[in-house]
């Protein structure tokens, strides 16, 4: 393994992009330090503190936006509004014909809906952004404001700075993808994902230490020595399982036809078409759990000001520390199989492979090119996302799982399953198959190891 990574690095032009990708990744996490000017980030964090579902909420959205709301900086919407504005155009490039058309015109196409994304970018952040200083009005600085109030022009200041801030990390992602190497977008969120890990692990060390090191700990909020190995256990298995599943192929054969040009016959080989078992990747448990937090929000806001038996059990249903977190449970994994089918049925569409496949000669044994074959691969898609949504379901709720069990802080327990995993082994595995390509590409072995 360190004789491969040696040779990464004698490759001028793959360790320039390495290099160059890096540097990218300083700057962002060097402006996530920033401070937006007037406000007073002493006080912001401690906001949170206690306010449970609102908290949760906001972890949430910071865990894949690559940013951290709970603190104001001028990255404090983060990449979140640009990955809305690409999910947006996704879903209406499925329903909305003129720009149906443009994705089948290949680059061109890709081009000019990259344009329409980047100007919803903006207008989202504006419009976020002026709403995120309406949740912190409280913590500006007394001397600037006039009748308890912020003036419009720094309002404006400020909305500029952090739409400004977002549209900075759209051009280092792009600018990752150009001239570095990996996704750009996908590497700010795991950079922002894995900047939380050393401080989670201080957190349960310190739980650990509470409890002198001994069996079963040494009280509330504090951890044995044997629920450390278990939780290390535990972090691993639920990797590998990540890896297999995310590497995971339904291979279908496939034959391609036999034409003859002069004295040479072309094709007539054997090969497959493969279909990822989680072809919806994330965006399932994104959805699932995005929702589940609203009404969350909502009943725990009622349950503050009535006390109503209903609204109380409604309440605790919707809290996934609570005791009945499994009914909590039960509803995530109904959400995700839900939007995994949803998701899968907008980004694979059988009808249009069978016809590529056509197009090119190829054809599937035992199946005629054209309705037969858009039939068959829709039957194996919908046959291997209900396995991909199990897996989906599994890995989310592991997190709800430990907290109930070991009793641990959400923010380490997130490390253990949900979307910060999922997206953190995804992207190390695509960063990893692009560096392969270089490798091979100059006739080397890659990082990884095939039979």
């Amino acid at each position: 393994m360190w004789e491969k990574i040696r040779v990464i690095f004698t490759i001028p032009e793959l360790r320039q992009k390495i290099f160059l990708t890096l540097i990218l990744l300083a700057v962002y996490r060097i402006g996530y330090q920033i401070p937006l000017p007037l406000i007073d980030t002493t006080k912001t964090a401690s906001f949170f503190q206690g306010k449970g579902t609102m908290a949760d909420f906001m972890n949430q959205v910071a865990m894949f936006s690559a940013t951290n709301l709970e603190e104001a900086t001028i990255f404090g919407l983060g990449i979140m509004p640009y990955i809305s504005a690409s999910i947006i155009f996704q879903l209406l490039g499925s329903v909305y014909p003129p720009l149906e058309k443009l994705q089948k015109e290949g680059e061109s196409g890709r081009k000019k809906i990259n344009e329409y994304t980047r100007y919803a970018t903006v207008v989202l952040c504006l419009f976020q952004s002026w709403m995120y200083l309406r949740l912190y009005g409280g913590f500006f600085n007394p001397d600037v404001l006039v009748d308890g109030a912020l003036p419009f022009s720094w309002s404006l200041l400020l909305v500029l700075t952090m739409t400004a801030g977002t549209t900075f990390l759209m051009w280092l992602g792009e600018q990752i993808d150009e001239y570095g190497i990996g996704n750009g977008i996908s590497l700010l969120i795991m950079a922002g994902i894995l900047a939380r890990m050393p401080s989670a692990g201080v957190k349960i060390i310190q739980q650990v230490n509470e409890g002198g090191w001994q069996l079963g700990g040494g009280g509330k909020g504090q951890i044995g020595v044997e629920t450390l190995l278990v939780l290390i256990v535990l972090f691993v298995a639920v990797i590998a399982g990540i890896v297999y599943i995310t590497q995971g192929q339904r291979r279908i054969p496939t034959q391609s036809a036999k034409h003859v040009r002069g004295r040479r016959v072309y094709g007539g080989t054997r090969q497959y078409l493969p279909l990822r078992v989680n072809q919806a990747g994330v965006m399932p448990i994104i959805f699932a759990s995005s929702l589940l937090l609203f009404p969350a929000m909502i009943f725990r806001w009622l349950k503050q000001v009535t006390d109503l038996d209903v609204i109380v059990f409604i309440s605790d249903i919707f809290d996934r520390s609570a005791d009945v977190s499994y009914t909590y449970n039960l509803l995530y994994v109904v959400l995700i199989y839900f939007f995994c089918y949803f998701w899968t049925a907008i980004t694979f569409n059988p009808k249009d492979m069978a016809d590529n496949l056509k197009k090119y000669g190829t054809f599937i044994p035992g199946y005629r090119p054209g309705r037969r074959t858009a039939d068959y691969l829709e039957k194996v898609m919908v046959r291997i996302t209900y396995v991909g949504a199990g897996f989906l379901a599994v890995v989310a709720i592991v997190p709800t799982i430990i907290i109930a069990a070991f009793h641990v802080d959400w923010n380490l327990a997130s490390f253990y399953g949900g979307t910060s995993l999922l997206i953190a082994v995804s992207v190390a595995f695509d960063l990893v198959q692009k560096i392969d390509s270089h490798l091979v590409m100059r006739n080397y072995k890659g990082l990884i190891e095939r039979g």
